[in-house]
């Protein structure tokens, strides 16, 4: 049965060979590919202990120990050590992907992680103590803003980890950096630079609304990865952009990706589609974090030639929020339902499967 398995796997496309990346979640998978632009693993730098400075690009590391990733670091010559510990590693980006959606793949992290690239913040996973919670089984995956790398130069990348028990560091999985490929064709790209301001205001949803003064934030990726950490509530989007004349006879649709965890979304301050209910003062979360979204654009809302405003509200309820996962941008609506058929066709074969 398992060899049977294997064998559908590869026919309908849920695994690709050994070079491509095999996403841990399965309704991702349908939705985005990860080829490898540069390979990680190999020897890395290594400390034990605790020190901010140690996350600076050009921190001297000479003296430190050597390292394999991925490998728990008792492997390593740390037998039954506990607590916290920095990795560094350096590499080189060729200029030909300067252009590229590129994320880092660190595999599985025992238990704690902070990520920065030359001295940048760019991800973290679990909570360190005194409010400790682990995230060893979570596969980390992280969006590089193109603004914090060094093209054609040297780069520096260091990670804060915290072991509670049994094995520590980068344990196993894939660790590499990788460009973002989405299997659903997109006509009009959002992904990137967007404005942000954490707070809430109805009037934020309008055209003309003045967000000269708003934090420059990229989507897709969680906003405690871009300096807003730790941070619960409400929080708004906004981004400008032009639809061709050309899209005028097309039947457009919104494509959010996901969103942690309720959204309310806005094109020239017309509602066109929410997941979740924030009419609640409760604010009831239930597993909206995890639907990919999809919102059918009205063409009377659209204004087709020249600047539109796209306003998104979100509440994050607990953990890590925002507009964290793509593909983010305008399809049309033969493309999304020729994907959506193909994704399902998928899906149903998958669910037979592990059924019967």
């Amino acid at each position: 049965m398992k060899i049977l398995l294997i064998l559908i796997c590869v026919v309908v496309g849920l695994i690709s060979g050994p070079d491509s990346a095999v996403a841990q979640n399965t309704d991702e998978n349908r939705v985005r590919q990860m080829n490898r632009v540069l390979d990680l693993r190999g020897q890395w730098k290594f400390s034990v202990g605790d020190n901010s400075k140690w996350q600076e690009k050009d921190f001297d590391d000479s003296e430190w120990e050597k390292i394999f990733v991925p490998s728990a670091w008792e492997d390593e010559g740390y037998p039954g050590y506990d607590g916290y510990a920095w990795y560094r590693k350096r590499f080189v980006l060729s200029d030909e992907i300067k252009d590229k959606n590129l994320y880092l793949r660190l595999g599985y992290i025992d238990d704690v992680d902070e990520v920065y690239v030359n001295g940048h913040f760019v991800g973290f996973s679990g909570s360190f103590p005194p409010n400790y919670f682990t995230a060893f089984n979570l596969e980390r995956v992280y969006k590089l803003q193109p603004n914090i790398l060094n093209y054609g130069a040297e780069n520096t990348l260091a990670i804060r980890i915290y072991d509670a028990e049994v094995t520590g560091g980068i344990v196993s999985g894939i660790v590499g950096l990788y460009e973002m490929n989405y299997d659903i064709p997109i006509e009009i790209l959002l992904e990137g630079v967007w404005k942000f301001s954490p707070g809430d205001d109805p009037a934020r949803k309008e055209i003309n609304y003045d967000d000269w003064d708003w934090r420059e934030i990229m989507v897709p990726a969680p906003w405690e990865t871009q300096g807003f950490k730790n941070y619960d509530g409400f929080g708004w989007y906004r981004k400008k952009f032009v639809i061709p004349a050309e899209y005028r006879k097309m039947k457009l649709i919104l494509l959010l990706g996901k969103i942690d965890d309720l959204d309310e979304t806005y094109l020239n301050g017309q509602l066109i589609g929410n997941t979740g209910d924030m009419s609640s003062l409760a604010l009831f979360i239930e597993g909206e974090w995890l639907e990919q979204r999809a919102y059918i654009i009205d063409d009377l809302v659209i204004n087709y030639g020249s600047e539109n405003v796209l306003a998104v509200r979100v509440y994050d309820g607990l953990v890590q929020g925002g507009i964290y996962q793509g593909p983010i941008g305008i399809t049309t609506e033969e493309n999304y339902y020729k994907w959506k058929r193909k994704t399902e066709k998928k899906k149903s074969i998958f669910d037979y499967i592990f059924n019967n």
